[in-house]
């Protein structure tokens, strides 16, 4: 059966949810391969190994750690040759992008970013996306060389199959671009004891209407009784209510979640090309004729410092 090479995105060994997803859609098409690179990565094998992953290729080397996105490209040509696979896949986070990016143009193929879901077609493997703010829908295929293709998170379950996950060390040489950009430093970033924001089940954020960096507790309360992660409008973000890393929309990030509830937030296209592809989307909005409501499955027309702790409560209500 054709083998599909999976680019794992992991933290010292623990594999992140996107990479989980991608093994449920590669066995969609064939046989995955994983590799992973860097500290922990013999480590990854397991859970890989849990959710179909035949082979796993691991590599780890000083440049993955003191240089940029190039060592990674090396590390994953070398797979590539090394397996001659069907098609790519690569977790679609800006990192991911530029990985797959790069690659394509090394070996002469066609990529296709932020895919939503992947199928078997006649003409090769064929890449649902959502376009222009999720007003349309496309299907699109590469048609030149190996398919590389970037996969936006929360698009497939995560669903255990387990496999062989033979580990197999993989050579790399590193490419003089490799060195070309070097880390000189990191500041770990604080943690809030909450889902990252693009690969979270469930979001809630809060927009103009929630009215000071002071309240956006209320958003938080309700996100921690859910198990959510926080988002913010840009008009929250600009206005330095709400870190810039937690902005959904055209500049900031894409979420896709099973549950998406908007506060305060009118709906600007620039937000909704963010959000819109959430599954289920739920607005609180004073504003009956804000934009929001023409998007979302459920609205509540009312003040979000009633309606918000209400409906915290009644989650912990539930919970209880």
């Amino acid at each position: 059966m054709a083998e599909v090479l999976v680019f794992v995105d992991h933290v010292d060994g623990a594999v992140r949810k996107p990479t989980l997803e991608l093994l449920t859609l590669a066995r969609r098409v064939g046989e995955p391969v994983a590799l992973a690179v860097g500290a922990g990565a013999a480590g990854t094998a397991g859970v890989l190994a849990e959710h179909g992953a035949v082979r796993v290729l691991t590599v780890d080397a000083p440049e993955f750690a003191e240089y940029l996105v190039v060592p990674k490209v090396d590390a994953l040509q070398a797979a590539y040759e090394a397996v001659s696979p069907v098609a790519v896949l690569v977790p679609s986070s800006a990192e991911g992008k530029e990985v797959a990016a790069r690659l394509a143009v090394r070996i002469g193929s066609g990529v296709i970013t932020d895919a939503v879901d992947l199928e078997a077609g006649e003409g090769g493997l064929v890449a649902t996306q959502s376009a222009f703010a999720a007003s349309f829908t496309t299907r699109s295929r590469v048609s030149r060389g190996t398919p590389v293709i970037t996969v936006k998170p929360n698009s497939a379950p995560v669903e255990a199959a387990v496999a062989a996950g033979a580990v197999e060390a993989l050579e790399v040489s590193f490419s003089a671009q490799a060195t070309g950009t070097r880390v000189t430093a990191r500041t770990p970033r604080e943690s809030t004891g909450r889902p990252e924001l693009t690969e979270a089940a469930i979001v809630v954020s809060g927009g103009r209407g929630v009215n000071g960096a002071e309240n956006f507790h209320l958003i938080e309360t309700l996100a921690d009784a859910l198990g959510a992660a926080v988002g913010a409008s840009r008009a929250a973000v600009d206005a330095g209510w709400y870190p810039h890393s937690s902005q959904v929309g055209q500049t900031g990030k894409s979420v896709s979640p099973q549950l998406y509830i908007a506060s305060g937030i009118s709906g600007a296209i620039q937000h909704r090309a963010g959000m819109q592809t959430s599954k289920t989307i739920v607005a609180i909005n004073k504003d009956a004729e804000a934009p929001i409501f023409d998007l979302v499955d459920y609205g509540v027309v009312g003040d979000l410092f009633q309606v918000v702790p209400q409906l915290t409560e009644e989650v912990n209500a539930r919970k209880g």
